[in-house]
């Protein structure tokens, strides 16, 4: 198997193949596996015109990656940011895949993106730019073909514009063409806390593994988005201490701790900043605050938060990583050497997607489930997905992030040797 160069640390898509790499010599993949998983099966460009409101035509650029479709449809978010770029959505499609694997549900991974500011687009023009994205893809999506989520930049309602778009030019409603949807499109009960209520079972699982109390356990959040603003209310609930909060303006610490719920009302209702929080303690940056002292460092916003040159910062005694690509190729051996617990991305924020097959499982069936029937299912799934990471992290002896790409490549090469290659 060729040896790869090292990745360049800031390119999310070299980072995500340099642990295909070293997961793939352990398990020894052979070589036509190796190269049938490394490549993604399709990728698009697009060039979307869209009317502003003020009579300009503006074209925007957009992107779709289908990593894997070895077992099951296609499944990743639609992200609208202004640094999205085709490596990024390669690499967060490729992830997908792996994360599918290891929490063993039926899809392969994809991913999409938007080059823009959604905060800069009025709600009509962000209609527009959605339902032209969607109207180019619409030979490429579909309940058994790739079916997209919410991510950065967007959310149900974007959801339900995809939803009603590909419904208008398959002439039929199609419930299952998306996930994270609202309820009253046949959204999942329970979707929009899955994210962070999966990173609290991790914690919960890591805890238990390392004989760590949980009251008063302290916690620092970095990105107060869905993921992290959900997990810290879901955590504090629980008896964790959250002490560090961060998002796009910067960051809080306070030893106290916070109460989670009017941070959330300071944040979202009130539509104040985070930092000028009443009370809320020491200002930092948004970095700096996953470099506080604590038992869980929790990285929730965005990818390279923990790099080469910072990782012998990070304090905490367990790493759990909410967002996607927190931390880099490099970074990885430092926090290894401090002997920190690391809940890798594939695992850590895995209860989205869970929740998400979930969602999509409802719509084919038109039957709906009660919210704590979600939340069952989704701790059972994630409680089993830790405990196969961690037992193949002690057969291998590899890290838990290693052992968690090892055990998806296993599964996903597996279900492609049974199906052999139609030729």
């Amino acid at each position: 198997m060729p040896q790869a160069p090292l990745p360049d640390e800031m390119n999310v898509y070299q980072n995500a193949e340099a642990r295909f790499e070293v997961a793939a010599q352990k398990l020894g993949l052979e070589q036509g596996l190796y190269r049938y998983l490394k490549y993604p099966k399709k990728e698009i460009t697009l060039y979307i015109p869209v009317g502003m409101d003020n009579g300009q035509l503006e074209v925007f650029t957009g992107y779709r990656v289908l990593h894997s479709t070895v077992r099951g449809p296609g499944k990743g978010g639609i992200r609208f940011a202004p640094d999205v770029s085709l490596d990024e959505v390669r690499a967060l499609a490729t992830w997908m895949t792996w994360k599918c694997g290891v929490v063993n549900i039926p899809f392969g991974g994809a991913k999409g993106g938007i080059i823009c500011d959604p905060r800069k687009l009025s709600k009509g023009e962000l209609e527009r730019l959605t339902r032209r994205y969607t109207a180019e893809l619409a030979d490429w999506l579909g309940p058994e073909r790739d079916v997209p989520a919410p991510d950065i930049g967007t959310g149900e309602q974007v959801m339900a514009w995809v939803m009603d778009t590909y419904s208008m030019h398959v002439g039929e409603a199609t419930t299952a063409v998306v996930t994270g949807k609202p309820i009253e499109l046949g959204g999942s009960r329970g979707r929009r806390e899955a994210t962070g209520r999966g990173v609290m079972i991790c914690c919960d699982k890591a805890l238990a593994k390392l004989g760590i109390k949980k009251e008063g356990c302290r916690v620092v959040i970095q990105g107060f988005g869905n993921v992290g603003s959900l997990a810290a209310q879901l955590m504090q609930a629980a008896g964790y201490k959250i002490i560090g909060l961060a998002d796009v303006g910067g960051g809080l610490y306070n030893e106290r701790g916070f109460d989670v719920p009017k941070v959330i009302d300071w944040v979202y209702t009130q539509k104040k900043p985070l930092p000028e929080f009443p009370g809320g303690g020491t200002k930092m940056s948004a970095r700096d605050v996953l470099f506080q002292p604590c038992e869980i460092a929790i990285p929730a916003a965005i990818e390279n938060q923990i790099t080469e040159q910072n990782a012998h910062q990070v304090q905490a005694r367990i790493l759990c990583e909410g967002a996607n690509g927190p931390t880099t190729w490099q970074a990885d051996a430092i926090v290894d050497s401090k002997g920190i617990f690391t809940v890798p991305d594939i695992l850590g924020n895995a209860g989205g997607v869970t929740v998400s097959y979930f969602e999509w499982v409802q719509d084919r069936q038109g039957f709906f489930w009660r919210e704590s029937e979600v939340n069952d299912r989704l701790l059972d799934v994630m409680e089993s997905a830790f405990d196969g990471v961690v037992r193949y992290a002690e057969a291998h002896k590899v890290n838990n992030r290693i052992a968690a790409y090892m055990l998806a490549i296993d599964r996903v090469a597996s279900a492609l040797k049974l199906r052999g290659i139609y030729a």
